[in-house]
């Protein structure tokens, strides 16, 4: 009892102290889960009309961007799926800043120019994507949410065991997962805390495990660990291109990679990450599957020699080659957003988003209503006071009301 009572404890005020954190990171979480649907309904140029011929190649992509890049140097290119526009991009990641550069993958006919800040919150998605990862504080906002999803992960598991029924009779499993609608508002509010929490708990619990990862190189390592039976994950090393040679880089050698690898009849995609300086290799995602961060090979080559690059790193080879825990590295992205079976598992993260959103506020309102609707509908007390009540029977002792007390004896 001693420990039931120390882990509701810890349950109410940890909950109390963490909860604008949770609001603030479950809502935004909720609203991001689409973003990439709502934003196709007003971004036309993100699309093109397919064609039955290949795309152009990636140099004629750049040469095309070139005017609108001016000085910038392009340092990746995206092909999507047949009905989608290929991006030729410039990344400053010390400034955080980018511009976008949407063409045709049939024609290299330039569709749309984009300019994007991580640390700008004028695009609607990302104001909601920097309150989700930094809760619009920087640095020291992305600390608080990684101590605030923590205290979330202890407040599902404490939650679990305080929902755990006493006994698995009838009335108490009624209670224990259904909504009581028809009951007062107290009750329906209580209900949603507790009933709704129990049917999200996975979904919030894989939600906020896959999140840390991003908030801890310690808990990422040991979740690897883990889930590898005992590897150690080995720091991500950057793939290098051999500057020993007297080399140029020919800009072709991309275009020699990408047919290679653009014949892949599974692709949906590529990814091509571009040298911005001498020892920089050229990367290459090839996506699997549309819609899927995960399910893709990965390579890397010398810039110069086009020879391929190996590594140790989970996010490097093919995904059919891959281990289990490989596998689950590669698919932390997806299985956080929703996105690991496309829109069905959105869909759950949506809802599930949105229920951990109300978690705090139920719980708040039951906590307010044990604490101070109780003194305010109090009852007066009753107190004992000597009555003089003389009839056959010797004096007695009569319980009076405080109310009642006010008033002389008759």
């Amino acid at each position: 009892m001693t420990l039931k009572k120390i882990n509701a404890w810890l349950h109410l005020w940890l909950g109390i102290g963490s909860g604008l954190i949770v609001f603030v990171v479950s809502i935004t979480g909720c609203i991001y889960v689409f973003e990439k649907e709502i934003r196709s309904l007003y971004q036309p140029w993100q699309f093109v009309q397919p064609q039955e011929k290949s795309f152009v190649l990636p140099t004629q992509l750049i040469n095309s961007a070139k005017p609108q890049l001016g000085k910038l140097k392009p340092t990746s290119i995206n092909y999507g799926q047949k009905s989608e526009a290929a991006t030729v991009n410039s990344v400053n990641r010390k400034k955080g800043t980018s511009l976008v550069v949407y063409l045709n993958p049939y024609t290299a006919e330039i569709l749309h120019i984009e300019k994007k800040s991580k640390k700008s919150n004028s695009d609607f998605f990302r104001f909601i994507l920097n309150g989700h990862r930094t809760l619009w504080m920087g640095k020291t906002g992305s600390k608080i949410i990684g101590i605030g999803v923590l205290i979330f992960v202890f407040l599902l598991i404490s939650g679990i065991i305080l929902w755990w029924p006493k006994k698995w009779i009838k009335s108490i499993r009624d209670k224990s997962f259904k909504i009581k609608w028809d009951a007062n508002f107290k009750r329906v509010n209580y209900d949603l805390h507790k009933v709704a929490g129990f049917y999200v708990f996975l979904v919030l619990l894989l939600i906020s495990l896959t999140g840390l990862v991003y908030s801890y190189k310690w808990y990422s390592k040991s979740l690897y660990w883990v889930t590898s039976g005992g590897k150690s994950l080995q720091a991500q090393p950057k793939a290098l291109s051999d500057t020993t040679g007297n080399h140029k880089f020919q800009p072709e050698n991309i275009d020699k990679i990408y047919s290679k690898l653009a014949t892949t009849d599974q692709a949906s995609g590529m990814f091509i990450t571009l040298p911005s300086k001498a020892s920089d290799a050229l990367g290459f995602i090839v996506y699997l599957k549309a819609g899927a961060i995960y399910k893709a090979d990965r390579y890397a080559f010398d810039q110069y020699t086009l020879k391929p690059i190996t590594g140790n790193s989970p996010l490097l080879g093919k995904y059919k080659d891959a281990s289990v825990a490989d596998k689950i590295r590669r698919m932390n992205y997806d299985l956080h957003v929703g996105a690991v079976m496309g829109l069905p598992t959105k869909i759950i993260a949506f809802l599930a988003s949105l229920i951990s959103a109300s978690l705090p506020i139920t719980g708040f309102i039951v906590w307010y209503g044990k604490k101070f609707k109780k003194k305010k509908g109090k009852k007066p007390l009753v107190q004992e006071k000597m009555v003089l009540k003389k009839k056959n029977a010797p004096w007695e002792l009569k319980k009076v009301s405080t109310a009642a007390m006010q008033e002389p004896v008759a």
